[in-house]
């Protein structure tokens, strides 16, 4: 008998449900339910919110989150943080802290398929035909998919649920797990239709942040590469058959043809450092063209909005891997101004010295490599209005770094600029974070960062469409930004450099190297690499036995299915422990140095 598994229990929407055995088909004349619920725009809006909603939870719990666990697992950067973070240390290891670390990534995954599959039963029986519902319905079927595509990605075989449960015996009752074909076929179905049905319009006709057609086209891309990559597949399956890569080039065509998104004219300015608040103090972004802010972004294809909040107990909407990857406690010093624009933070992703230097060999005039990557050697700042180079001492006190390398990425990260004392006048060493895109005041490092998570931006349409065409159109135009000569013909490798350059540190590298196979030689890089562990300069060393290479055969890249959810559902009868977990073997207690 199949037990109770912790999904997320019942998920109930509407108030008048709780009580009711066929609580998602009775109807009321008093209250909303799913038989009055959503008619209108409006309603459909309101409904749709709730899904949208979920995003939060799944970027709210970051230490579990897909973007952070493949930015710190990828080759090109480290777990770092505090000798107290070991969390982030064991992802960048492949290695665990507990049982249950990707518990959070779980249930807000989960939450959010729930609410997507309520939100869909209830709009495909109230909303008329037309252009609103099959908008509103294609949104929710690419946030479910999203879900599930994040999930099969970390944890392989995973529960499906399809639907809503039709009464209360059948909520309670566990989904099966099931195969990640399985999973690929149910989230190719719901971005091919989403794709095919939502209307075809400019992307500034809908809110920024609103899932559009094109956002569809793009993360179909991104999962047919994907799966037919890292399964060794010719097609991907759906509900219809199998969608084949000129279908899929065909929708990214389309939106390069019809959406209306473009590239920025210059790829630094996708990036909050050259905000007009900071860069006035930052000699690199002084001359460089303003920030092109969230809302106004003709490069945002798919992004997760994101404002400050008050406290950890706000139902938080910042942009909190920026505060994950920020320099932990600016180093120790309490003049945070000697990292400027840098800002304060937790430590987390140091830069893989590699990728600096390999950037540098392939791509020497790559103005992406600086803009991307912040290097204290070469960094200054204004003082007094004279330009000074940082002070980048590594006398750090209690707090002291891990796996540092003296090199981060600049994208998503939090990013000071000076403020204003009392009666208006300047303070150096006054700051906000990025509360001050917003004219908010104070410094609020933990909860001020405001800039959205981007996950699918246009310069990767492009570059995802030349993957599968083999042409260079894309790739010549992404290196037509960047200020560098035109390839002439395509090869997988110039494709493969292209895209660890051009989408670095924006959650792509892991799953990239995935489907690639080049996992295993690119993990093994990562050592050997110069670090730092606390005030002592050591190099990267294997904290799991075999090393990376193995690490990485053992688990073929899927992280630990929570052992509480393994409990709940009955024990491994009913779902399946990933390989290579479980063990003392791949337990991270604490970095040994031997």
């Amino acid at each position: 008998m199949k037990k109770i598994i912790y999904l997320v229990a019942i998920v109930i929407l509407f108030p008048v449900l709780s009580g009711c055995e066929d609580f998602l088909d009775t109807k009321s004349f008093t209250t909303k339910d799913s038989q009055s619920f959503p008619l209108t725009e409006e309603d459909a809006n309101q409904m749709v919110t709730g899904v949208y909603n979920s995003l939060t939870r799944t970027t709210n719990s970051v230490s579990s989150s897909y973007f952070f666990i493949s930015e710190l697992a990828c080759d090109d950067r480290f777990g770092g943080g505090g000798y107290n973070d070991k969390f982030s240390q064991a992802i960048g290891h492949l290695m665990r802290t507990d049982l249950n670390n990707l518990n959070g990534c779980w249930t807000s995954h989960y939450t959010g398929i729930a609410r997507a599959n309520a939100a869909l039963t209830a709009l495909e029986e109230n909303l008329k035909e037309g252009t609103v519902r099959d908008q509103k319905i294609g949104e929710v079927k690419v946030l479910r998919a999203f879900f599930y595509f994040e999930l099969v990605q970390l944890l392989g075989d995973i529960p499906l649920m399809k639907a809503a449960p039709e009464n209360v015996a059948e909520a309670k009752t566990s989904p099966p797990q099931v195969s990640q074909e399985e999973i690929f076929k149910f989230i190719a179905t719901d971005l091919w239709e989403a794709y095919t049905s939502m209307p075809v319009e400019r992307y500034t006709v809908r809110p920024s942040g609103t899932v559009t057609k094109w956002a569809a086209a793009g993360l179909l891309a991104r999962v047919y590469l994907f799966y037919t990559g890292f399964y060794q597949k010719e097609t991907l399956p759906y509900e219809g058959g199998q969608i084949t890569g000129t279908q899929v080039a065909e929708a990214l065509k389309n939106c390069i043809d019809n959406s209306g998104h473009s590239l920025v004219p210059d790829f630094r300015s996708l990036w909050a450092y050259t905000n007009t608040a900071s860069k006035k103090d930052y000699p690199y972004a002084k001359n460089l063209p303003d920030w092109v802010s969230d809302g106004n972004n003709p490069e945002h294809v798919f992004v997760k909005k994101m404002v400050p909040h008050a406290s950890w107990q706000s139902n938080p909407q910042c942009n909190e891997y920026s505060l994950f990857f920020a320099i932990r406690n600016g180093a120790g010093k309490t003049d945070y101004q000697t990292l400027f624009p840098m800002g304060q933070g937790w430590g987390m992703g140091p830069v893989n010295t590699n990728l600096w230097t390999e950037w540098e060999t392939d791509e020497p005039d790559d103005l992406r490599r600086k803009g991307s990557i912040w290097n204290y050697q070469e960094e200054t700042y204004y003082k007094d209005g004279v330009e000074t180079k940082v002070d980048y001492s590594r006398q750090w006190g209690a707090d002291m770094m891990v796996e540092e390398t003296g090199l981060w990425q600049k994208k998503v990260v939090a990013i000071r600029a000076y403020g204003k004392g009392a009666g208006g006048a300047d303070l150096w060493n006054s700051f906000t974070s990025s509360t001050d895109y917003f004219n908010l005041p104070g410094d609020d490092f933990q909860h001020g960062h405001g800039t959205d998570l981007i996950y699918i931006r246009y310069a990767d349409i492009l570059l995802m469409h030349s993957e599968i065409t083999k042409t260079v159109d894309g790739i010549n135009a992404v290196r037509n930004r960047a200020k560098l000569s035109p390839i002439g013909a395509y090869s997988l490798e110039a494709l493969q450099k292209e895209r660890r350059y051009e989408l670095a540190f924006e959650g792509v590298r892991w799953g990239d190297i995935r489907r690639w196979h080049i996992a295993e030689e690119a993990l093994e890089k990562k050592y050997g690499v110069p670090v730092y562990i606390e005030e002592k300069l050591t190099v990267m060393k294997y904290q799991s036995s075999g090393g990376a290479a193995k690490r990485y055969r053992d688990t073929n890249g899927f992280f630990m299915i929570p052992q509480t959810q393994i409990d709940l559902a009955g024990g491994s009868e009913y779902l399946k422990q990933n390989a290579g977990w479980g063990t003392s073997e791949d337990a991270f207690v604490a970095w040994n140095d031997n």
